[in-house]
């Protein structure tokens, strides 16, 4: 068993990365400390770095082929981490990114003015990929209670219209870290077939959960029917750069009308660097995950430590999934907008505003806790500083 060094500091600063070098351009500040993107801040694993070398020494980078390696390894994956082998290569298309993938499926899916169904507050892409493609938003809002989510299935079934053709299921759940239940899925499987919806699932952090992960292609076929999967290694292995994703479908109608669109827009074609990053980090990455995942749930116990033990008046409620914290500040007395200003300005801690995700964000900041423990003691000691 090998050691992997998740305590390793690794200055990303000049590095022409959005996580450290856009504060200037979208937080006007420079010298913050950046746990806002959802990309982690420990190094891309070692076994995928030394294979994408590996290219290098063909020494040329041409025109690659798809090969057989690219969906058996996104294949026995799903069977070895998610005991699911219930579909097949023909099932699986590739695509340059999974909101690139989201907006081809409305298109093909949809016309314009019909009705998309999210569930707020949400990864924010949901919001424009729809407003972008002219369809309608619906709103369905998470039910909350002391900071754990549910799904309001009576607000959902009120909603439902006869333009209502999509439901984009954040699956587990970004921001709010909610692995959703079979029984859960299975009820929103059950609305959305008895009214035609097709649901478009992004499990892209389906393997960053710390409790067991139920996929919406664990229910029964006639479920699977209008169902499409939206997934890439790039979350779990810090691939975010290589742009290379996946969708699986199951139904062969819907797979012609996606296909058309990815041909149409020419989306379908992953670099030779993310084809080879899908083979190794699906063959070879299951004890380093691992062992990432014990060093997340140990962050995030850390600070759930921390915040008791200093008396603070931050709450959150452990996830069940992702490196991302939920966290709720609506004991502080002062209003949104102030408490975003002085985590930028006095703790010079760059969090995404939970505004963003939905009007239900707010009082809300959202927190990666995918940093050395080193680095996380000191934001939080700033936090801390400013807000205790």
């Amino acid at each position: 068993m090998k050691n992997y060094n998740f305590d390793e500091y690794i200055n990303r600063k000049n590095s022409d990365c959005v996580k450290y070098d856009g504060l200037k351009k979208y937080f006007d500040v420079e010298n913050a400390r950046p746990m806002w993107v959802a990309d982690m801040d420990f190094q891309t694993p070692k076994f995928i770095l030394d294979d994408l070398k590996k290219v290098f020494d063909k020494k040329i980078l041409g025109y690659p082929i798809v090969s057989n390696k690219v969906h058996d390894s996104i294949i026995s994956w799903y069977k070895k981490r998610h005991d699911l082998s219930n579909f097949t290569e023909n099932d699986i298309l590739l695509t340059s990114g999974v909101v690139t993938a989201l907006s081809a499926c409305i298109e093909a899916f949809s016309n314009e003015n019909d009705e998309v169904i999210i569930q707020t507050p949400v990864y924010f892409p949901f919001f424009s990929v729809v407003k972008d493609n002219n369809r309608k938003l619906i709103l369905n809002p998470l039910k909350n209670s002391d900071d754990y989510y549910t799904m309001d299935f009576k607000d959902l079934e009120n909603k439902i219209t006869s333009k209502t053709k999509l439901l984009i299921l954040c699956s587990p759940h970004n921001p709010v870290g909610r692995v959703w239940s079979k029984e859960e899925l299975l009820k929103l499987a059950k609305i959305c077939y008895e009214n035609n919806i097709t649901i478009i699932s992004d499990e892209i952090h389906s393997d960053l959960v710390f409790k067991k992960f139920t996929s919406f292609l664990h229910l029964e076929d006639k479920y699977l029917n209008n169902l499409v999967i939206l997934n890439s290694p790039s979350k779990t292995f810090n691939l975010a750069g290589l742009n290379s994703s996946y969708i699986i479908c199951k139904n062969s109608t819907l797979k012609k009308r996606l296909n058309s669109v990815i041909n149409k827009h020419h989306i379908g074609s992953v670099n030779i660097f993310g084809l080879e990053s899908i083979i190794s980090a699906y063959n070879k990455g299951e004890e380093w995950l691992e062992f990432l995942l014990q060093y997340l749930k140990d962050n995030i116990n850390y600070v759930d430590d921390f915040l008791k033990e200093n008396n603070n008046s931050i709450t959150f409620n452990k996830p069940e999934a992702t490196y991302l914290l939920w966290l709720n500040f609506s004991k502080i007395k002062d209003s949104h907008k102030n408490i975003f200003d002085r985590l930028l300005h006095n703790a010079n801690l760059v969090l995404n505003d939970g505004s963003t995700f939905g009007k239900e964000g707010k009082y809300y900041f959202r927190l990666n806790i995918a940093l050395s423990k080193n680095e996380l003691i000191k934001s939080l000691s700033y936090l801390n500083n400013e807000f205790n």
